[in-house]
């Protein structure tokens, strides 16, 4: 299977979720983003909640890894506990937190998984599962906590 995330969030959360799918695509990982599939996108559009389902599933199937980003609209997402219920055997579940968040705040499914808090982590996590190379070393970003960084303002710095 080819390695790709699937990025799980709430709707609430789409902006922060977006530039996330975007960073990750950016330093060449292969990214499952909601907003990019068009079979969901229709079925949304005409309320077919099978083909939501099914779309879902498929992005899941089709993913080696999922990316479970936490805020507090988590807490009253009704998609993020069926994708990453749906998701846990199939993919290497990862908790990926929003700028301020604390562990009181996770959910307790998701506690089970590895925590990326900050910018460090993810660019970890991407070198570590994704790349032969460090975010790093290629130079696409050379300082993570530059404050022009693309994700300063959605997630922490390094803790």
């Amino acid at each position: 299977m080819k390695k790709q995330v699937f990025i799980s969030h709430q709707k609430r959360d789409r902006d922060e979720a977006e530039k996330i799918a975007n960073y990750l695509s950016e330093v060449g990982v292969s990214v499952y983003f909601d907003e990019y599939d068009k079979e969901l996108q229709i079925a949304t559009a005409t309320n077919n909640s099978k083909g939501v389902v099914n779309a879902i599933k498929k992005g899941i199937n089709n993913s080696s890894h999922m990316l479970c980003i936490i805020s507090p609209n988590t807490i009253t997402s009704k998609w993020v506990p069926f994708e990453v219920g749906f998701g846990y055997e199939k993919t290497d579940l990862v908790t990926l937190t929003l700028k301020g968040i604390n562990n009181s705040e996770l959910p307790d499914y998701i506690k089970v998984a590895p925590i990326i808090r900050d910018i460090d982590g993810l660019n970890e996590f991407i070198s570590n599962k994704f790349m032969k190379r460090s975010v790093l070393e290629q130079k696409r970003y050379s300082n993570y906590s530059n404050v022009y960084h693309p994700l300063v303002n959605v997630m922490d710095r390094k803790i």
